[in-house]
């Protein structure tokens, strides 16, 4: 396992990530202390998770997600070993997550509110990256066309005064560091610019979707990462499962997140099939199974500092954390970028 360095942190963290999205939905608290028993034999030293966990979104599974890595925690006694991410929601109608039932926010309050809560549940005293989910103003995320911005005027809560609130937890010793996720090239240099003009915490990391149908982080995201040491923790190297294989001439596997809630349609275009296709090739033709590709080719980019795989499985998990082993030749990057040259980001 290659260890690397967090932001400007010092903390290193694992090349793989564990992700947990699905405790406490798809897998349960038995099968979530499984995989984290597995992957920290491993060597991964670095799990993330979040307040809004497990998915898809809903009351009653919210927070189930650091219930079941807080009880791990207490049986393992295990604590130091691992390096700990979490999230605050950003904006948004959902108002299950908070006591008064507002919607959520970023403001002062409702981040207080969320630290402790996180605390609470994963039975710990300090979190060593929180992050922030998404931004607190209207951005196109998650299925987005990507080709143009539109502007929307809405209520937003200026950045310095979310980092002067990030800054409070950090003092008081809940927090070590903080992070973005789910977040622009502007709104990560404005982020960084306050906290530097200000004094403020700096960012040291960004929690973006990264994989073979959607590359857009390169074209913002990577300078930024390199000049400014804000890596990219990647999610979705799979595109959800898509890049396996699994869903394609219209499978539907049972149990998978597809046939279960019906929610990715964004990796159903005819581009985007036309590019799963040229790539299941190039797993092909390589010898590689298709899930590993994918992996490693999010593991081996420059500007990665962790990827984040995840799995309802324990052979799912094998093969995500082993992925790692795979050779990522000269000729395999050559193959993978003539695909997307043909067909590039379908998934933004």
């Amino acid at each position: 396992m290659e260890y690397r360095v967090l932001g400007r942190t010092g903390l290193k963290v694992s090349e793989i990530c564990l992700g947990t999205m699905t405790w406490g939905e798809q897998n349960t608290e038995a099968e979530g202390h499984a995989q984290m028993d597995y992957a920290l034999a491993e060597g991964v030293n670095f799990f993330d998770t979040s307040e809004m966990y497990a998915v898809p979104p809903k009351p009653q599974t919210q927070g189930a997600t650091e219930k079941i890595i807080g009880t791990w925690f207490k049986a393992r006694k295990n604590r130091d070993k691992v390096i700990l991410a979490t999230k605050v929601a950003g904006r948004s109608p959902m108002n299950w997550l908070r006591d008064d039932k507002s919607p959520t926010e970023q403001n002062r309050a409702q981040i207080l509110e969320a630290v402790d809560k996180s605390l609470k549940r994963l039975q710990t005293d300090y979190i060593d990256l929180y992050q922030l989910h998404w931004p607190d103003r209207p951005v196109a995320l998650f299925g987005g066309t990507g080709l143009t911005y539109k502007h929307v005027d809405a209520p937003t809560h200026p950045i310095g005064e979310i980092l002067e609130t990030l800054a409070e937890v950090v003092k008081s010793g809940k927090v070590r560091h903080v992070a973005l996720s789910n977040e622009t090239p502007w709104g990560t240099m404005k982020f960084v610019q306050e906290s530097e003009a200000k004094g403020l915490p700096r960012v040291q990391s960004i929690q973006n979707a990264y994989n073979l149908l959607n590359r857009t982080f390169e074209l913002g995201g990577a300078e930024i990462a390199h000049r400014e040491q804000v890596g990219l923790l990647a999610y979705s190297p799979l595109a959800q499962g898509y890049l396996t294989g699994k869903y394609q001439n219209g499978a539907l596997p049972q149990g998978s997140r597809k046939q279960l809630f019906n929610r990715l349609q964004r990796y159903e275009s005819p581009q985007a099939n036309a590019a799963i296709e040229k790539y299941l090739a190039v797993a092909k033709k390589h010898g590689l199974d298709a899930s590993q590709m994918a992996n490693q080719f999010v593991t081996t980019r420059s500007f990665v500092t962790s990827n984040i795989i995840g799995a309802t499985t324990m052979e799912q998990l094998k093969l995500a954390v082993t992925s790692r082993n795979i050779k990522w030749t000269d000729e395999l990057e050559k193959d993978v970028n003539e695909v997307h040259a043909s067909q590039p980001n379908p998934c933004p």
